[in-house]
Parts: C-alpha cells; sequence; structure tokens
C-alpha cells in the first residue's frame, strides 16, 4: 500500500535531487521549459491490434481528425504508432508502417501539429521525418546508432525508451535489480552520452513502463513496480534531460471505469516530476494538471 511514509523516507534519501534542472529547448517554434509547466502527449493508434480501443484510428481521415481533436484538448505533442506493443498483436513491417504513418504526420505536420512518431525501425524513422515529424519515440536499442544520427540529421527530438531487448516487440522477463532507479540512470547515462556525441540536441528519457515484460504480468506486482517507478522519476533529473512517461491503465483494477486509470496515475507522475505524460485520455489529465499547478 502506498503511504505518505514511503514519501517521506524517498524524499529523505534522495532529496538533493529534487533541486536538479533539467534542459529546456525549442521545437519546430515551440518551447519546452519544464520550470513553466508539464507537457502532454496524446496518442493516436493505427494499429488494430492496440488495446486502448479509444485511441485507435483505422483511417488517415479518423487519424487526422483525432490528433487536432486532441490538440484542441491541450495536446503539445500527438504520438502515432503503428504497430501495438501487445505481444500477441501483428508484426507491422516497414513498408506498411510508412503507409499508414506518412499520409497522417505530414496532414498534421502542416496543421503546425507537433508530431511524435512510435517506432524502433531507421526506414520508417526517416520516412516520417522527411514528411515532417518533430520527434522520434525511440522504442527499441538495437538501431539505435543510426536513430540517433536521423534525428540529428534532421533537426529533431527523441524520446529514449527504456528497454530490455532489442526493441519493445522483443522483450522477455524485466530484471529490476535492487534499485531500478539506478539501472535506468546508468542506462540512460549511456544513451546520451550515444546521442548527444552524434548530434541529437533535443531529449527527453522514458521508463517504458508500458511495455509487456513477462514477469510483471500480475497486477499488483506490475502497478506497484510502476508506482514506485513514477515517485522515483526526479532522481532522473540529474541527467539534465526531461522525463517522459506512458501514463498505463490497470484494468484490473478500475475495470469499467479504465478510463479514468491515467487520470490516476498522472497524479504520482506529476508528484516524481514527470515533464512530459503520454495519455491518451488528454482532456482528463489536463484536469490533473490544472488542478496540481493550483495548489
Amino acid at each position: 500500500m502506498l503511504k505518505l511514509e514511503y514519501l517521506h523516507e524517498l524524499v529523505d534519501k534522495h532529496g538533493g535531487d529534487l533541486a536538479a534542472v533539467v534542459a529546456s529547448f525549442e521545437l519546430k517554434g515551440c518551447v519546452f521549459d519544464s520550470k513553466v509547466r508539464p507537457y502532454t502527449m496524446g496518442v493516436v493508434n493505427l494499429s488494430a491490434d492496440s488495446w486502448y480501443r479509444e485511441s485507435v484510428c483505422l483511417s488517415a481521415d479518423t487519424a487526422i481528425r483525432r490528433g487536432k481533436r486532441l490538440r484542441e484538448e491541450g495536446a503539445d505533442l500527438i504520438d502515432v504508432g503503428a504497430e501495438s506493443t501487445l505481444p500477441h498483436a501483428q508484426r507491422v513491417d516497414a513498408g506498411q508502417q510508412m503507409s499508414a504513418l506518412v499520409p497522417v504526420v505530414k496532414a498534421l505536420s502542416e496543421e503546425g501539429i507537433l508530431v511524435s512518431v512510435e517506432t524502433y525501425q531507421p526506414k520508417v524513422t526517416e520516412a516520417c521525418l522527411r514528411a515532417g515529424a518533430a520527434v522520434l519515440n525511440l522504442t527499441g536499442v538495437a538501431e539505435a546508432e543510426n536513430l540517433y544520427r536521423l534525428v540529428a540529421d534532421h533537426d529533431a527530438g527523441v524520446i529514449i525508451c527504456y528497454v530490455q531487448g532489442a526493441n519493445v516487440r522483443e522483450v522477455s522477463a524485466i530484471k529490476l535489480g535492487v534499485d531500478h532507479t539506478q539501472t535506468l540512470l546508468d542506462y540512460f547515462s549511456r544513451q546520451i552520452e550515444l546521442a548527444t556525441k552524434l548530434g541529437v540536441k533535443r531529449i527527453w528519457i522514458d521508463p517504458g513502463m508500458g511495455f509487456y515484460y513477462k514477469n510483471l504480468q500480475d497486477s499488483s506486482e506490475r502497478v506497484h513496480y510502476q508506482l514506485t517507478t513514477f515517485l522515483n522519476t526526479f532522481r532522473l533529473r540529474k541527467l539534465g534531460w526531461p522525463t517522459c512517461h506512458a501514463l498505463p491503465h490497470a484494468f484490473e483494477y478500475f475495470e469499467d471505469e479504465v478510463r479514468t486509470a491515467e487520470s490516476f496515475f498522472a497524479v504520482a507522475a506529476l508528484l516524481g516530476k514527470t515533464d512530459l505524460l503520454r495519455t491518451h485520455e488528454v482532456a482528463k489529465v489536463m484536469g490533473v494538471i490544472r488542478s496540481m499547478q493550483n495548489n
């Protein structure tokens, strides 16, 4: 059970990290400065296999409409993807992903909307960056060096996801260790060094809590892991770059009210000083952000 005693112990042990300042940067005319406010990323799924049905768009037109609506609800970025991260979902090759993504990326970008593309494939990344994507949401490590070069060449940003495996579709069991936050610090330190060396100037780091590791199928273990990671997020700020979190769902607990789950998890993420919240429920999460900023 999450208690105030845990928060007290966490701050008592790592409170020195609370004052750490992360980089601010401009991206296609939009400034991301965590000293001002947290930011939101709305989700558009172009895969019929995606679990969150409200975000699924089966045509370019519906995807474009959803992207525009999410922006009106307050999203600073729109994240589009063409392959579900669910372990049983169909694999989507680069050609199919490009056919689905490029028209949506191009149309939203022409509307002045910042678009992030979720992929781990270089060909898809290059096509989408050429079409106007502002950010690569990188869900793999196997091609990291080539992908960082593409991001730098297009003066874009990158969300570096923590993945134990070649990519999000090739994970098995996650090794957590005694202090998983230290594991994250070590991993992101190496990736940041590589990315910046290759010319990347805009980075978010993402602990990748929405990925389907086989030893986190038990709901209590998974949610404990997620909440603990949210609350320890401020410790990652010593790396100097803002953190992005995908808000989870916990269907087992929320059942028919599963669409309210991301609002609950947003509270823990914001307490941990998360800078960018990836959500399917932008309007609900914006309400949480506004209420927490005013108190």
